[in-house]
């Protein structure tokens, strides 16, 4: 009752009709403080190396500590967005991570740094689970892939937040300043908990399991039959679904992650850019994948989900080939901008695919089981490269954990092509 209470004060604040706009902008928002924080990371890997000492697969231990914290928040981040409601899921992810972040500016060793590192990729990873399921709860069904795509581009917009401000502050103030900065966004989290209402989809559910509670006997029928992973398990459609899920989300995100961690460092140590050049090459990439993500979000509201998404995760295996075993100085540019578009595509679709495949009773469960049961799987990408990146293996070494991407990247269009049907299930209803 007092989250009905409080959604009803936070809705005299914003119109109506204007309360889906304020979600996005909220969303929007998070996301792309999310997207830096995590490249924030791989920024400052090239002097946490200098500084800690460390090997190239101790390097790409970070990364895979934060995608095995990512996961476990976006788990845990999907049953809360269930059980308390999506928004305050989401500004209490906020807080975590801005939190966890900035402590990293203040750790003096290796295992310092990689302990608050999980710390905030606990709210880093529910925050994107909790943000998506609240912004297909608002938006209607023809247009949702293409607003949904764009609130993906605020991932990318942060990735390109964290360029400019790494070629700023790194060179100037050093690595440290650079996670400093992160506590700033602890104000929006107050902001967003006063502003944005819960969806009416969430509160109807919620309404009905509390009328559930008051009846004990009820409360345990409910418990036994309607748990939302015993409810996920007991349907074999369910079942499978949420299984296919897993395995596209493992080899989607196997893919990007690996490469979003360690392209700085191939553009700088493999291809020997100097920094702030590479900064610079990495503005262009990442205003493509903006660009991608919006785009593919406006297609696949016209010609559905699965094409658009199978599109982009083969078009990324095509690119990531051509980067590694054709590149010269004088097409670089070019491949990283045609890479960085066909990258963004499948994060353009994926939250709306994904929503849509499940009902509502089950979505934040079901969404965050399967995405981040998936992160799990590829919290193995950033260390793969550089194990292989330190052997050296074929003389290719960043390169060849490249390819190992785009393999990844291929079943992670194949999966959906073959087995996943789109629009499963409306959010609204």
């Amino acid at each position: 009752m007092n989250t009905s209470k409080a959604t009803t004060a936070r809705n005299t604040v914003i119109p109506k009709d204007s309360i889906w706009i304020a979600v996005f902008i909220f969303g929007f928002l998070v996301l792309m403080m999310d997207g830096a924080d995590l490249m924030f990371l791989a920024y400052s890997l090239a002097e946490l190396r200098k500084e800690f000492q460390l090997s190239q697969s101790e390097a790409g231990m970070l990364g895979t500590i934060t995608l095995v914290g990512m996961a476990i928040g976006g788990i845990y981040g999907g049953w809360a967005a269930d059980r308390f409601g999506r928004v305050r899921t989401v500004v209490w992810c906020v807080i975590v991570f801005s939190a966890g972040t900035s402590v990293l500016g203040m750790t003096q060793t290796y295992w310092q740094f990689a302990f608050f590192r999980f710390i905030a990729a606990l709210g880093l990873g529910a925050a994107y689970v909790t943000c998506n399921t609240l912004m297909a709860e608002y938006v209607p069904t023809k247009h949702r892939t293409t607003v949904l795509g764009t609130l993906q581009a605020g991932w990318s917009v942060g990735y390109l937040l964290a360029t400019v401000l790494a070629g700023w502050i790194i060179p100037n103030y050093g690595w440290r300043w650079l996670f400093y900065i992160a506590l700033i966004p602890v104000a929006l989290a107050i902001l967003m908990q006063w502003m944005v209402p819960e969806p009416q989809s969430w509160l109807e559910a919620n309404m009905k399991r509390l009328r559930e509670k008051v009846d004990d006997a009820a409360r345990q029928a409910a418990a036994k039959t309607q748990g939302a992973y015993k409810a996920i398990f007991s349907d074999p459609a369910t079942r499978n679904l949420f299984l296919l899920w897993c395995v596209t989300a493992g080899c989607l995100q196997f893919g990007y992650y690996g490469v979003a961690n360690w392209m700085p460092s191939y553009l700088e140590k493999d291809l020997g850019m100097q920094f702030r050049t590479m900064t610079n090459y990495m503005v262009g990439y990442y205003a493509a994948m903006i660009l991608g993500k919006i785009i593919a979000g406006w297609v696949a509201d016209r010609i559905g989900r699965r094409i658009v998404y199978a599109f982009g995760a083969i078009g990324a295996t095509v690119f990531l080939l051509v980067i590694v075993l054709f590149y010269t100085p004088g097409n670089i540019v070019f491949l990283l901008t045609a890479f960085g578009f066909v990258y963004g595509i499948p994060y353009g679709v994926n939250a709306t695919y994904m929503t849509e495949s499940f009902e509502t009773r089950i979505r934040g469960t079901a969404v965050g089981g399967a995405y981040n049961i998936g992160r799990v799987a590829a919290a193995a990408a950033p260390f793969c490269i550089g194990f292989l990146a330190d052997r050296n293996v074929f003389g290719m070494g960043i390169g060849l954990g490249f390819l190992v991407m785009g393999v990844a990247y291929f079943f992670c269009g194949l999966v959906p092509a073959l087995f996943i049907k789109d629009k499963l299930h409306d959010p609204q209803k």
